[in-house]
């Protein structure tokens, strides 16, 4: 591991180096005046690790299930889209990166890689091995929709999970500014002809991703579409984007297998809660009928912690992973989730765990005060 990068922000300083301005302003930025941005890191602050001693962690066990499959560790890495923008490997590498680490994958719709390629590299490469999920968008065209995930199926995907929180897309200044729009060289590689008005063409003040969301996403999505899905796989469905009590409550209600708690990495709706702040209120809502998960500024072995014992099943990451694959792809990938892993792993054993199941209620509280930790 490189001297220099000992945590998650010397990745994120050295992409900012390398990356184009426009690219690194659409993956670091948030909605608006991104207050919630800044939140979702800050809220781990608020909650302090309670430690037990002499409980014996000469080993310390990581593994965890997820949707029936045995990972490594409870830190998975979320769908980002367009990751060819940050290296040439782009979805490809991250792949090869999860299957490295023995962790899960969810892959974007919005990939420049397509669902088969990205699975071919996951269980082609070497590895404890990993799982591959497919994060889904519902498209106003229900049957290219559905394509996704019958693609999906017979690649080996896992589970599919419907991102819940987006009927348009959330106003993004510096993307407005940027007047950004993918790369002519580069497409969402999942659709024939879908990404070719997304990188071409004038958008005036707007960014090319809002302007095409508007056109292709489907704004009256509503719980009966849950419903419509689940008859239209055999795949585990997980809603992401839920942030409140009364609609997991719904989730659970209309049998999805899962929730994923976040606010899209504060990239919608400036000035919703932090992801950590609304995780216990969620999983207490749900009253273990299905497994709860979280994004949303997770930045340190530590904060993964913590959401743990707050009741998550596992959390995912999304920017860390951009940073580590600008800054040296697949390589630079599995270095940053290697990292976080031994800071899991130190930060589990400081605080008298030897196994996840050891991590509950009970190992923190609420801070009294506000510092720098």
């Amino acid at each position: 591991m490189s001297g220099q990068r000992v945590c998650v922000s010397d990745f994120e300083e050295e992409a900012r180096k390398v990356l184009p301005k426009a690219v690194y302003d659409y993956y670091r930025s948030g909605a608006d005046e991104q207050r919630t941005l800044e939140d979702n890191v800050a809220a781990f602050n608020r909650w302090c690790v309670v430690p037990r001693v002499l409980r014996d962690v000469s080993t310390v066990d990581l593994s965890v299930f997820v949707l029936g499959q045995k990972l490594s560790m409870p830190l998975c890495v979320a769908a980002t889209a367009m990751q060819r923008m940050a290296h040439p490997d782009g979805e490809v590498a991250t792949a090869r990166a999860c299957r490295a680490v023995g962790t899960g994958m969810m892959l974007s719709s919005w990939a420049t890689s397509t669902i088969e390629e990205v699975m071919s590299a996951m269980t082609s490469s070497v590895g404890p091995g990993g799982v591959l999920w497919l994060q889904l968008y519902i498209y106003k065209d229900r049957d290219l929709t559905l394509s996704l995930v019958k693609r999906a199926e017979d690649a080996g995907y896992k589970a599919v999970f419907v991102t819940v929180d987006t009927p348009y897309l959330g106003r993004r200044r510096d993307d407005m500014r940027n007047h950004f729009k993918l790369p002519r060289h580069l497409s969402m590689s999942n659709f024939s002809t879908a990404s070719l008005a997304f990188s071409e063409g004038d958008y005036g003040n707007d960014s090319g991703l809002a302007v095409y969301a508007a056109k292709a996403i489907d704004p009256s999505l509503c719980w009966d579409d849950i419903t419509w899905l689940k008859k239209h796989t055999r795949l585990p469905v997980i809603v992401k984007g839920v942030l409140n009590g009364d609609d997991a409550v719904q989730a659970v209600n209309y049998g999805v297998d899962g929730i994923v708690v976040s606010n899209h990495g504060a990239r919608q709706l400036d000035g919703v809660p932090a992801t950590l702040d609304v995780l216990e209120d969620v999983v207490r809502a749900v009253q273990g009928r299905c497994d709860v998960f979280m994004d949303g500024g997770v930045r340190r072995g530590t904060d993964i912690l913590k959401a743990l014992a707050l009741g998550a099943k596992a959390v995912f990451i999304g920017r860390p992973v951009l940073w580590g694959l600008a800054c040296q792809g697949e390589q630079g990938v599995t270095e940053l989730l290697e990292l976080l892993k031994e800071e899991l792993q130190l930060a589990m054993a400081l605080s008298g765990c030897h196994g996840v199941s050891d991590v509950t209620r009970s190992l923190v509280r609420r801070a009294a005060f506000t510092s720098r930790m």
